[in-house]
């Protein structure tokens, strides 16, 4: 570490639909490394197909894990804790990459953090910004549609949501 002080280090893994991601990142909220491989296989069917999208996950995972180490010029050893999106999402994809983690985590004895995928969306703005709470939340990915007054941490007040989900569904598609 910098003057011998050592920053914690954590490996992310996300794979809740159709990208297979891993990111390294310490304390002081700097991504070290990242990969993101999205799936182009869902293209002709207008939306993820869940049992592909799982296929796929399984087939590079490994890949996308051992590339982000390799970008950061880390050894796995070094990091602190190893987390991944443990839900919701599709769960053939969940599965993939909270079971990757844990192996890691369990080969590496090192701790496993289970991230839920909407806390994540709720708090990914103070990771890349000095977002202070409380903050206004407008939620929109896939099946989740919500404007959220964050409060901190696991401490969200919905503010309110659709009939349905179709604008977090449109916003999903646009982004793809």
């Amino acid at each position: 570490g910098v003057l011998g002080i050592e920053l914690m280090i954590v490996l992310g893994i996300e794979s809740s639909c159709d990208e297979t991601a891993a990111a390294l990142v310490n304390e002081k909220r700097e991504i070290l490394a990242e990969t993101v491989l999205s799936q182009e296989e869902h293209k002709i069917y207008g939306g993820v197909v869940p049992e592909i999208a799982a296929r796929s996950h399984l087939d590079h995972i490994d890949d996308v894990i051992e590339h982000t180490f390799h970008k950061a010029g880390i050894r796995p050893e070094e990091v602190d804790a190893i987390a991944a999106t443990s839900g919701p999402g599709l769960i053939g994809g969940v599965v993939v990459g909270a079971m990757a983690a844990k192996a890691l985590a369990f080969a590496l004895g090192k701790p496993f953090v289970a991230v839920n995928r909407l806390g994540g969306h709720a708090l990914g703005a103070r990771l890349t910004n000095e977002v202070e709470y409380p903050y206004l939340l407008r939620r929109g990915s896939g099946g989740h549609s919500e404007l959220l007054a964050v409060q901190g941490a696991g401490d969200y007040e919905r503010l309110g949501t659709p009939i349905d989900d179709d604008s977090g569904e449109a916003f999903y598609k646009d982004a793809n």
